[in-house]
């Protein structure tokens, strides 16, 4: 694209690209965001207009396309990926008769006389030699330098369209500022928090929002400046590896000396944050100005991470909030595709829309396109919400999947007195001692208050198995209190017919049966004053793992990967193999259990699990034994004298059904009974788990013993691709992992 890209600005084409900006490859691939993107085309000739919030990001769309059609010049409009490109919050949206009066209809006659027309011929796109080609590049000059005016009339005439008011650089603080803060993008909202609180303690501090990259108008980022600045910070959310410095902190410097304000450059550091999404908070902000108060502070830096190698990162207080105490902040583990975060959305809209409360959700995922951990967070308020961060003191959390107790820490954002929702299948007079002694001793220790709810019975009563969203979204409601509960059913339901009424009434009247038995189904637990659980957190990898895996995997699974320091991770991006077996999601309901006297040996559950979840090995019988009392077996077909034993890996199986839907073997006795059928996880969990260790220390099939071109056979050997991440009943991983068997 950006070969286009310069092709399209040389030829003074008015155009708007709307980016989300994300990371681009490097040592890895990364799915979230940041500015490297967007920034490879800073060379482009587009101009790029940075919006930091949703309602930016919506009226600079509209400001943009008016600046281009104007000045002839490509727009790149950009907000970051995922931190403001995926949340969702409550804007004033745009009238018909804005866009009317914003859009000059002569611009677009003229862009339209433009255009390449054989009625009108004329040859665009030559090549020119060194006698004429640098006179024309210098040609365009006028209408960049034209740029920045353009825009700020346009932003004027929006503003006094709609009240809402821009700058090229906008700057926030107090008018005598010692220290400021310079950057572009979301990470504004979390600048401009700590900047208030700062101020609000006596502090001389501020920030500059740069709207308008390119072209940068050296003139109106002088301007905005307090003549106090003594120090600043220019924050870049992008690595350019060997640079004197990011892009921006390059053309900060470049601006002071041109503006001649030189003496100030002394006195600029740079610093990168928020690299692929990572987290950048006001505490982090205040570290920024603590930093820029000291007597060497350091050139150039990073926050957010920690940098034990070359040494560049700041350290911030995690006790340092901005929150305030009006604004309600609930936290939601789920499971991915189980509808938490569908339903998530669905309530902040009714939020939004049928309360005088304003409101915010943003969600957190991996990569996998189900069944990862996924975290909605929820802030809602009396007024327009800014935090553009993840809650770190939720009033309200809720667990969609009891087993992620066991292996995350989903209370640590809670704070003292809050609600904790819990859905798990049992009673609210069992369920403390089925819960971690980790988890009790949280409860206590913050005094929440603990409901309990089984919505999968819930929703399978109602007809919806597996399908929880709306089951908890209606007890997220009752326990906050947010809206009447009769209004607030009448709300879900209208949310479910908008989602849901293309699938038909059938759909429908299940989804509003399970809202009706929601309430019904949801209890408090009675907290004890002692924790008294013998259960304890699982830790994130087996003892047995590799080092490598035990420091770093592992982290990374118990979502502790932030803490990782540089000097743990491959400078280059190299990691071994086969680690997916150690990441233990157990996320499924019901397991397939194994019936050796139905089965006929065929081999098709194992061939066609997703996962690799079924295994099947063929073994002398005399290597069984010592095997756990549960351990199951039966004479091979496929070779005499040979056992065969079929397992599941109860905690890497997705509960997905395909082996039950392709066994073949049928009991002759039993009706719907097969040689392998479907049973609740946790009546077999211990057992499975036990057996499956077991099963692993079989020795594996020899090739040279048998055939590996049957199905039979080759689901004897060990696949070499196994645990990944695709959905429960993905088509095609099982090809893949029959490559590697055959």
């Amino acid at each position: 694209m950006i070969p286009n890209m310069f092709k399209i600005a040389g030829e003074l084409t008015p155009t708007v690209f709307h980016i989300a900006a994300r990371s681009v490859a490097t040592h890895a691939l990364s799915i979230f965001g940041d500015h490297s993107d967007v920034m490879s085309a800073r060379s482009t000739g587009w101009a790029m207009l940075a919006a930091s919030s949703v309602q930016e990001a919506h009226d600079f769309a509209l400001i943009s396309q008016a600046a281009t059609l104007n000045s002839r010049i490509p727009f790149l409009h950009y907000f970051d990926g995922f931190r403001t490109s995926h949340e969702i919050n409550k804007i004033e949206l745009l009238e018909d008769n804005v866009y009317e009066s914003m859009i000059d209809v002569s611009a677009i006659e003229a862009h339209r006389k433009r255009a390449l027309d054989p009625d009108q011929p004329v040859l665009r796109g030559t090549a020119q030699n060194p006698d004429v080609f640098f006179q024309a590049r210098e040609a365009a000059n006028p209408f960049y330098d034209a740029t920045p005016d353009i825009v700020q009339k346009t932003m004027d005439d929006f503003a006094q369209l709609t009240g809402r008011s821009y700058r090229l650089f906008e700057y926030v603080g107090v008018e005598d500022a010692d220290r400021v803060i310079v950057l572009m993008g979301s990470g504004a909202g979390a600048v401009e928090e700590a900047v208030e609180r700062l101020v609000s303690q006596g502090e001389k501090v501020g920030l500059v929002k740069v709207r308008l990259y390119r072209p940068f108008d050296v003139s109106r980022f002088a301007a905005v400046l307090p003549e106090s600045t003594r120090r600043i910070a220019v924050l870049d959310r992008t690595k350019e590896p060997g640079a004197v410095g990011e892009p921006l902190f390059q053309d900060v410097i470049a601006a002071l000396v041109e503006s001649q304000r030189e003496s100030l450059t002394a006195g600029v550091i740079g610093g990168r944050y928020g690299l692929s999404s990572k987290e950048f908070t006001p505490a982090m902000a205040a570290s920024i100005f603590s930093e820029l108060q000291g007597d060497k502070p350091k050139r150039h830096f990073t926050v957010g991470i920690i940098d034990d190698v070359t040494h560049t990162s700041l350290k911030w207080d995690d006790d340092f909030s901005t929150e305030p105490d009006d604004v309600v902040r609930a936290v939601f583990y789920g499971l991915g595709s189980d509808g938490t975060v569908g339903a998530t959305k669905n309530s902040v809209k009714i939020i939004g829309e049928h309360t005088s409360q304003f409101a915010q959700g943003y969600f957190v995922y991996d990569s996998k396109k189900a069944g990862s951990v996924t975290v909605s967070h929820l802030r809602f308020g009396p007024r327009p919400i800014r935090s553009t961060y993840l809650i770190d003191r939720a009033n309200f959390v809720a667990c969609h999947q009891s087993q992620f107790l066991d292996r995350i820490d989903v209370l640590k954002s809670a704070q003292r007195g809050a609600t904790f929702l819990l859905n798990c299948p049992y009673p609210a007079d069992e369920v403390w001692d089925k819960i971690p002694h980790e988890v009790q001793q949280q409860i206590i220790e913050k005094q929440l208050r603990f409901y309990v709810v089984d919505a999968y019975a819930v929703a399978s009563k109602a007809g919806l198995a597996g399908r929880i969203n709306t089951v908890m979204q209606t007890c997220f409601f009752y326990l906050a209190n947010i809206l009447p509960q009769a209004e607030a059913i009448e709300r879900i339901k209208e949310a479910i017919r908008k989602s849901y009424a293309k699938r038909g009434e059938s759909v429908m009247q299940k989804n509003f049966a399970a809202v009706d038995a929601a309430i019904e189904g949801l209890h408090e637990v009675a907290v004890p004053s002692e924790a008294n659980s013998t259960r304890h957190r699982l830790p994130p990898v087996s003892a047995n793992a590799p080092d490598f895996v035990q420091r770093v995997t592992g982290m990374m699974i118990a979502g502790r990967g932030d803490l990782l320091p540089v000097s743990a991770l491959p400078v280059d991006g190299t990691f071994p193999t086969a680690t997916g077996r150690y990441e233990k999601r157990s996320i499924a309901q019901e397991i397939p259990i194994w019936d050796p006297s139905v089965c006929i040996d065929c081999g098709l559950c194992a061939l066609v699990c997703p996962h690799a979840a079924i295994r099947t090995k063929a073994y002398a019988p005399s290597e069984s034994n010592g095997c756990p009392a549960g351990f199951q077996s039966k004479p091979w077909t496929g070779k005499e004298g040979y056992s065969l034993t079929i397992q599941v890996a109860p905690d890497d199986c997705t509960g997905c059904g395909v082996c039950v839907d392709v066994c073949p073997a049928k009991s002759k006795e039993v009706v719907k009974h097969k040689a392998i059928n479907m049973s609740p996880k946790l009546e077999h969990l211990d057992r499975e788990r036990t057996n499956f260790d077991f099963f692993l220390s079989l020795p594996e099939a020899d090739r040279r013993q048998v055939k590996s071109d049957t199905v039979k056979g080759s689901q004897v050997f060990e696949p070499l691709f196994e645990f990944s991440g695709a959905c429960a009943g993905c088509g095609e991983t099982p090809y893949l992992k029959l490559l590697t068997q055959l």
